[in-house]
């Protein structure tokens, strides 16, 4: 599993722990009653999941904050970021994310790669059904 799937798991597997999603797309198969509706209604949440509410990213790490006994700054620190998402934040890891998501810069710059990928991880959650405010892309 890629670093990038391990912060997404984490961040969009907590929200789907609260249960909000899955009653959700219960609803459109059940309310379907004709016989010829069950094909179409297999396909429909297929193309209804991208469409669901997008998950909170601010909130769900914020209240993974307020739970955690170390003071994180998670807002503009990939490190922080990654320590409260309890992934790998060495520099090794971090080497191998900005692999993942195609920097082009030079990895032995660390302040560097660390500003863009904490840019580059919440642009791509937002793009992957992340709800993120402008002020953390």
């Amino acid at each position: 599993m890629s670093i990038f799937s391990s912060i997404m798991g984490k961040i969009f597997g907590h929200h789907d722990s609260a249960g909000a999603p899955q009653p959700a797309s219960a609803t459109p198969p059940s309310g379907a009653t004709a016989g010829a509706a069950p094909a179409p209604a297999a396909s429909a949440p297929a193309q209804s999941a991208p469409a669901q509410q997008p998950i909170d990213v601010e909130a769900v790490l914020t209240q993974m904050q307020s739970s955690h006994s170390e003071q994180l700054n998670w807002r503009t620190s990939i490190v922080d970021l990654m320590k409260l998402l309890g992934l790998d934040s060495s520099l090794a890891a971090r080497k191998e994310l900005a692999g993942e998501l195609h920097y082009n810069g030079n990895t032995e710059d660390s302040a560097a790669m660390n500003m863009w990928l904490h840019k580059q991880v919440m642009q791509k959650l937002a793009e992957n059904g992340g709800k993120v405010p402008d002020d953390l892309k």
